[in-house]
């Protein structure tokens, strides 16, 4: 426990020490103040500038301060918006599943299947080469890939499987869905593999010592203790799928739409109130379904 002294003198008799004893919760609040002070300086702060902004006016010459839902009204009375919502939602949906599949074997391999702590962390530094370069070259790197003239519709060609080249393989839904889950997977992977980790693995012998099969072992045992970490992963790539919209403009061609990539085309246009009150209403979605991961499992062992 803290204590600050203080000194006062008496006379000849010398000086009397007096004692000031700060409480356990004193000190723990005192400890937390300047985290609590970044946080909301540089998190809460221009989250709540956005919401007050979204109240504004606003036309070709600027921004009128002012309490008005029509920026709302606009948003969540839009067909667009809602089909935007639903096309954002699915690229979400398929990414998660995709994500989660891949990253739960990755994690599993190099956790049970790699005996040594040195040759894991190798391979797990291999999985991070790619994110020594941005995620633009990462996308546009698939462009010579998939192209109309590209790799794949190259050798295909060549082994005489298709007569001509597949449009669909880029500018569509389907590369927009490749390049998410080529940048995103590594974001599974981690939280799945630290969790994997600290699994005891005396539980494997005692499951197969009452008779379990490797894949009861794999449904009873190791997929419910990894539930953790598939629920942090999960976070992760929601929030950054429903906040891409590089990914969309680059691999679709301008063809498909998120609400990240309206919002961007808002604010090129000036439309600052409407592409806050769009970016409030994104952020309460996201909340929810953070929420909705949070009431399933519950991640606090992890943290």
């Amino acid at each position: 426990m803290a204590i600050i002294a203080a000194a006062t003198e008496e006379g000849k008799h010398g000086a009397r020490v007096r004692t000031f004893r700060l409480s356990p919760s004193t000190i723990s609040y005192l400890q937390a103040t300047p985290l609590i002070a970044i946080l909301g300086f540089f998190f809460l702060l221009p989250i709540a500038m956005i919401a007050v902004v979204s109240f504004w006016d606003y036309d070709f010459a600027g921004l009128y301060p002012d309490f008005l839902t029509m920026n709302y009204t606009d948003t969540l009375g839009s067909w667009v918006t809602w089909k935007t919502y639903l096309n954002t939602l699915k690229f979400t949906a398929i990414v998660w599943s995709l994500t989660l599949v891949i990253g739960f074997w990755v994690a599993y391999f190099l956790a049970f299947h790699i005996r040594k702590t040195s040759t894991q962390m190798i391979l797990f530094l291999v999985c991070t080469v790619p994110f020594m370069t941005s995620n633009i070259i990462r996308m546009i790197s698939w462009i010579p890939v998939l192209g109309r003239n590209g790799l794949v519709n190259s050798t295909l060609i060549e082994m005489g499987i298709i007569p001509q080249p597949i449009e669909w393989l880029l500018y569509s839904d389907f590369a927009v869905v490749l390049a998410m889950v080529h940048l995103y997977t590594l974001f599974m992977v981690t939280p799945i593999f630290n969790t994997l980790m600290r699994i005891d693995r005396s539980l494997f012998e005692a499951a197969r010592d009452a008779g379990a099969s490797g894949w009861q072992v794999l449904w009873n045992v190791v997929i419910p203790l990894a539930k953790p970490g598939m629920a942090i992963g999960t976070i992760f790539v929601v929030t950054l799928v429903m906040a891409d919209f590089s990914t969309v403009q680059v691999m679709s061609g301008g063809q498909s739409a998120s609400v990240a990539l309206m919002m961007k085309n808002q604010m090129s246009l000036l439309q600052y109130p409407a592409a806050a009150a769009n970016a409030v209403v994104l952020l309460a979605v996201v909340l929810l379904m953070v929420a909705a991961i949070l009431r399933v499992v519950d991640i606090r062992k992890e943290l």
